[in-house]
C-alpha cells in the first residue's frame, strides 16, 4: 500500500464513522506563541480541547503536517524525522475508550490487514478498562503491557490542563537475538528493534491543577496519532522511512546527482538521509511562510536548510541543489498539499537564495575552522576552544551546530562553557550599549499604586468624557496636584484618550477641569490596563479626585485612524498580491504616515508597488464598511482573522473586518481606532519600499492630509522644474533625457580636451624627471578633474620613461587624489607601487594601496599635497633599500 493509499483509506475510514475530514492546518501555530512549529496532530484543536471554542464537529480526522525540532541533530539515521504526517481522529466529548480501541483494531486487521498476532499494546498502569477493551479484541494478557507515567501518560501543555493515560498499539517483527532482555522481558519499551510503534490514543479524562492534582472530566476526549511514515514502512515491507514510496524518489536522484549509490557506505547514505529529509522539511516549512531569520521559527528553518547544504556538499554536489529537491517535493506532494504549488516560485526563490549566501558563509568558515582543528590536534588535545567557536559564530556567522558535528566527526569536543561565557559577555556589553544609547526609562513600579485600577476606554464611542482623576505623578513622584508649568502624568478612571498599543502611537488633546487646563502631548500604557496621560499644565491646576473633561484631538485621531484603516488595507493587498506567506512583522500608525513591516524575500517591483497602491486606492474608493466585534480569541482564528503572532491577546479579542458585500476584504485582531468606512481615507500614497533585514521589508505610505500635502509639494516642485526647463510639466522627463544626454556629450569633448591636456602636460612633465639611486622619478602635480584622467597622463609618461617611478598629485572636489605607476623592471626589483602610495597619500592625513604595477589614494588636506609630493624621493629610496 503505497503512502496515497494510506492516508485516503485512513480519512475515509473515520469519515464513515461520522467524523469531519479536515485539511491539514499550517505548521506555523495560529494563536499559539508558545509553540514555534505544529508539532502534535492535536494542536490545532487545543482550544476544542479546553473548552476554549467550540468543535465544528465533535468527530473530526486529519492528516497534519508536524515538524519536531527535537529531532534535527538525530537525522541522518534511519530512525529520525523532523517533518512528519500524522493521521488522527478526535473526540470532543463524544465517543470514549471503547470506540476509540475498537476502531483502531478493526482499521490495522481489517483495513491495513495486519496479522493481529504481530500486534502488541501497551497501557498506563492502573488503566483496567484499556486492558480489558483490548483483551476484548482479542489480544491476550501477555501481549498487553502496563508502563509507568513516563511512557504511557500524557501529561497537560504545561503545570496545568487536561490530561490522560494513553494506550499504544506495536508490531512485533519477531525475536531479535541481538537483544540485551531475555527473550521474556523484551516488549514494547525494549530497544532492541523488535517493536514499531504504530499508534498512540490519548484518552484525556482529567484535569490537572497547577498542584498537580488530577480530577475527572465530565466529558472525556480522545485523541490519536497515527504516524504516516512509519505505518508506510510497516505495510511496504520496509525497515526505514528512506526506503519508501515517501522518500524513495528523493533519495535516488540526490544520488544520481552526486554520483553515489544508496547502501553502499554508511558516511554517504547518512548524508544523502540529511540532505533528502532536510530539504522536504524545507519545502513545507517556507510554503507555510516561514523565512530564513536569527531566531524563532525562520532560525529552525535556517539551520535545517543550513545542515542539508553542509552534507550535500560532503556528497559533492554543487549550485543550488536543495531548490531542486525541494522542486521534486512539490511535484511529489502538490496534490495532497496545494499550498506547495500555490506558493511554488517563493518556496524555490528562498531556497536557492539562502543556500547561496549560506556557500559563502560556509567556505570561509569551514577554511577556519579546519585551521581550528588542525591546531587542536597538533598539541594533542580533545576539545576546540570556546573563543574560537564563539569567533565562528560572532564574526562569521557559523552556525554553532555546524562547528559540532564536524569536531565530532574529527573526534573532538567543543568547549561550550567558553562559548557561553562570551556569547554572555558579548550580550552585557550590548545591553551596556543599550542602556548607555537610550537612557533611564520610567519604572513600571512608579505606577504600581494603580495596577488593580485599570483605566476604562471609552475612546471607541467618543473623543470627549467626563472622568475622575484618581493619580497624578510629577518628576515620577505620585502628588496630590500639579500646577502651571508643571510637566504631569494623569490617570484617569476613565478615559477616550488611546493608549500607545499595537503600533498605534497615543492620543493627544486637553484635560480640562473647573480649575485649569493640561495639554496632554502622549497617552501611554505603562502597565498593560493603565493609560497615563503625558501634559503639561497650561492654566491654572489640576487635582486627584476632581472632575476633569478629557478632550481627545479630533483631527489627529481621525489622521491616525485614515492610516490605520488604510494599513489594514495595505495588509489585505500585499497578501492578495505576493502570496499568504506575507505576514506582519511590525507596524507604526502614527497621525502624519504610517510604515507596515512584513515577511518577504526580495524588494517589490515597481509593478507589484503599482499594483498594491491602486488595489488599496480600489478598496478606498468602494468606500466599504469597516466593522468591528469583539468575540473569543480562538474563535477568531479559527475565522482565518489574522493575528499579529509576536503580540499577547486576551481570551476576548476585538476583530476589524472590511466586507465587499458578504466576502471578507480584511479581517484583523485589532484594538486600534478605525474609520467607519474606506472611502474616509480619501487616498493612500506609497512613498518607500525598503528591506529592514533578512526576509523583511517596509513599507512606508501616506493618507489624508499628508498625501494631499505630500502630492502638493511634489506638483509644486515639478512645477519649478518645468519653469526652470521652460517647458511644460508633461515634458519633463523627455527634456531632462534630452540635457542629460547633451550634458554626457559635453562631457565626452572635456575628457577628450583633458586628455590632450594630458599628454601636453606629460611633455613639459618628463623634464622634471630626477634620479633616486639608480631610479628615474617623476613626481609631479598636475591639473585633472578624476581618477582617470590622472591615470591617463601616468600611462603616456610611462610610456616615454620605458623605466621608472611615476608619482603624480591633483586636487578635485577640494580633496587631494594621487596615483603611483613602477615599470616592470622595477617591480621585478622589489617596488610596489600601492605600498609607496600609501605613505604618500599619509602625508594628507588619507591613504590607500593598490598592486605593484598601480596605486592610487585619497586625502584629506588638499594644502599637504606638495609637501606629499616632495617625499616621494625619501620614499621610493627607503623602498628600493
Amino acid at each position: 500500500m503505497n503512502s496515497d493509499a494510506l492516508r485516503s483509506l485512513y480519512l475515509r475510514f473515520f469519515e464513515g464513522r461520522g467524523h469531519l475530514a479536515l485539511p491539514s492546518a499550517s505548521l506555523v501555530p495560529q494563536g499559539d506563541p508558545t509553540l514555534l512549529l505544529t508539532s502534535a496532530g492535536m494542536v490545532p484543536f487545543k482550544p476544542y480541547f479546553t473548552g476554549a471554542a467550540t468543535p465544528p464537529r465533535p468527530r473530526i480526522t486529519t492528516c497534519q503536517k508536524c515538524f519536531r525540532t527535537t529531532d534535527i541533530d538525530s537525522v541522518g539515521n534511519s530512525k529520525h524525522l523532523t517533518f512528519f504526517e500524522m493521521l488522527g481522529n478526535f473526540s470532543f466529548g463524544d465517543y470514549f475508550k471503547p470506540e476509540a480501541i475498537a476502531w483502531a483494531w478493526e482499521f490495522v486487521t481489517k483495513e491495513l490487514n495486519l496479522p493481529p498476532e504481530r500486534l502488541w499494546a501497551t497501557v498506563f498502569t492502573d488503566d483496567d478498562e484499556a486492558f480489558a477493551l483490548w483483551q476484548g479484541q482479542g489480544v491476550p494478557a501477555e501481549r498487553i503491557r502496563r508502563y509507568e507515567e513516563k511512557d504511557n501518560f500524557w501529561g497537560p501543555a504545561g503545570d496545568s490542563g487536561p490530561c490522560g493515560p494513553c494506550s499504544e498499539l506495536h508490531y512485533d517483527f519477531g525475536p531479535n537475538k541481538d537483544c540485551p532482555r531475555p527473550a521474556s522481558e523484551c516488549g514494547p519499551d525494549c530497544p532492541c528493534g523488535r517493536f514499531l510503534e504504530i499508534w498512540n490514543l490519548v484518552f484525556v479524562q482529567y484535569n490537572q491543577d497547577p498542584s498537580g492534582t488530577r480530577q475527572l472530566l465530565s466529558r472525556p476526549s480522545v485523541d490519536t496519532g497515527m504516524g504516516l511514515e512509519r505505518t508506510a514502512t510497516l505495510l511496504q515491507g520496509k525497515r526505514s522511512f528512506y526506503d519508501t514510496d515517501l522518500f524513495a524518489p528523493f533519495m535516488a536522484h540526490i544520488a544520481q546527482q552526486a554520483g553515489v549509490k544508496y547502501g553502499a557506505d554508511e558516511k554517504t547514505d547518512r548524508a544523502l538521509r540529511v540532505v533528502a529529509e532536510h530539504g522536504r522539511a524545507v519545502a513545507f516549512l517556507v510554503a507555510d511562510g516561514v523565512i530564513p531569520a536569527n531566531e524563532g521559527r525562520g532560525y529552525v528553518l535556517r539551520r535545517v536548510l543550513r545542515r542539508a547544504a553542509r552534507y550535500g556538499r560532503t556528497l559533492g554536489l554543487e549550485g543550488p541543489f536543495l531548490a531542486d529537491v525541494a522542486e521534486r517535493v512539490i511535484a511529489q506532494m502538490k496534490h495532497i498539499y496545494p499550498e506547495l504549488e500555490q506558493n511554488r516560485d517563493f518556496v524555490l526563490r528562498v531556497v536557492s537564495q539562502e543556500q547561496e549566501r549560506f556557500q559563502e558563509t560556509l567556505n570561509q568558515g569551514m577554511s577556519l575552522l579546519d585551521g581550528f582543528i588542525n591546531a587542536v590536534k597538533a598539541k594533542r588535545r580533545g576539545e576546540i576552544p570556546g573563543g574560537q567557536v564563539f569567533q565562528l559564530y560572532d564574526t562569521y556567522g557559523f552556525p554553532k551546530e555546524v562547528t559540532a558535528e564536524v569536531a565530532a566527526e574529527h573526534g573532538l569536543a567543543v568547549d561550550w562553557e567558553g562559548f557561553e561565557r562570551e556569547l554572555a559577555a558579548q550580550r552585557e556589553r550590548a545591553r551596556a550599549a543599550h542602556r548607555f544609547a537610550l537612557g533611564a526609562k520610567p519604572d513600571a513600579a512608579a505606577y504600581a499604586l494603580w495596577a488593580d485600577r485599570p483605566t476604562v476606554f471609552v475612546g471607541y464611542e467618543k473623543t470627549r468624557h467626563t472622568a475622575q482623576v484618581i493619580g497624578l505623578l510629577v518628576g515620577g513622584q505620585s502628588v496630590p496636584e500639579a500646577t502651571a508649568g508643571q510637566e504631569v502624568e494623569i490617570i484617569l478612571a476613565e478615559t477616550p484618550f488611546y493608549g500607545e498599543l499595537g503600533g498605534q502611537v497615543g492620543d493627544a488633546g486637553t484635560i480640562v477641569g473647573q480649575n485649569g487646563a493640561v495639554e496632554v502631548a502622549d497617552s501611554q500604557r505603562p502597565l498593560a490596563d493603565l493609560v497615563v496621560h503625558r501634559g503639561k499644565v497650561a492654566e491654572g491646576r489640576v487635582a486627584v479626585g476632581e472632575a476633569v473633561e478629557a478632550r481627545v484631538d479630533e483631527e489627529r485621531r481621525l489622521d491616525i485612524a485614515r492610516n490605520h484603516t488604510a494599513t489594514h488595507l495595505l495588509q489585505a493587498a500585499l497578501r492578495e498580491a505576493l502570496g499568504p506567506q506575507v505576514r506582519q512583522a511590525g507596524s507604526l500608525v502614527a497621525p502624519d504616515r504610517l510604515r507596515f513591516d512584513f515577511s518577504h524575500l526580495v524588494a517589490l517591483s515597481p509593478e507589484e508597488l503599482a499594483r498594491v497602491q491602486a488595489r488599496v486606492n480600489q478598496r478606498i474608493r468602494q468606500d466599504l464598511p469597516v466593522t468591528s466585534r469583539l468575540m473569543p480569541y480562538k474563535e477568531a482564528l479559527e475565522t482565518g482573522a489574522l493575528a499579529f503572532f509576536e503580540e499577547a491577546y486576551g481570551d476576548t479579542v476585538r476583530v476589524m473586518e472590511i466586507k465587499e458585500g458578504s466576502a471578507r476584504v480584511s479581517a484583523e485582531l485589532c484594538g486600534g481606532t478605525h474609520l467607519s468606512r474606506t472611502g474616509e481615507i480619501g487616498f493612500c500614497l506609497i512613498t518607500a519600499e525598503t528591506g529592514i533585514g533578512a526576509g523583511m521589508r517596509r513599507l512606508e505610505a501616506l493618507t489624508g492630509r499628508g498625501a494631499e500635502a505630500f502630492v502638493a509639494e511634489r506638483l509644486g516642485l515639478l512645477g519649478q522644474a518645468a519653469k526652470a526647463l521652460k517647458a511644460q510639466a508633461a515634458e519633463v522627463p523627455e527634456r531632462l533625457v534630452a540635457l542629460q544626454a547633451e550634458l554626457a556629450q559635453e562631457r565626452k569633448k572635456a575628457q577628450a580636451q583633458e586628455r590632450e591636456a594630458g599628454r601636453e602636460q606629460a611633455e613639459d612633465l618628463l623634464a622634471r624627471t630626477v634620479t633616486v639611486g639608480d631610479i628615474p622619478l617623476l613626481a609631479a602635480e598636475v591639473s585633472a578633474s578624476s581618477l582617470d584622467s590622472l591615470r591617463q597622463v601616468g600611462d603616456v609618461l610611462r610610456k616615454r620613461m620605458g623605466s621608472g617611478v611615476i608619482v603624480l598629485g591633483a586636487v578635485w572636489d577640494g580633496r587631494p587624489n594621487f596615483v603611483v605607476m613602477v615599470t616592470p623592471d622595477l617591480v621585478a626589483k622589489g617596488l610596489h607601487a600601492g605600498k609607496i602610495v600609501g605613505q604618500v597619500a599619509a602625508v594628507t592625513g588619507g591613504g590607500g594601496g593598490g598592486k605593484p604595477e598601480l596605486g592610487q589614494a585619497g586625502g584629506k588636506d588638499k594644502d599637504k599635497l606638495a609637501a606629499a609630493l616632495s617625499q616621494a624621493a625619501r620614499i621610493v629610496g627607503q623602498a628600493r633599500g
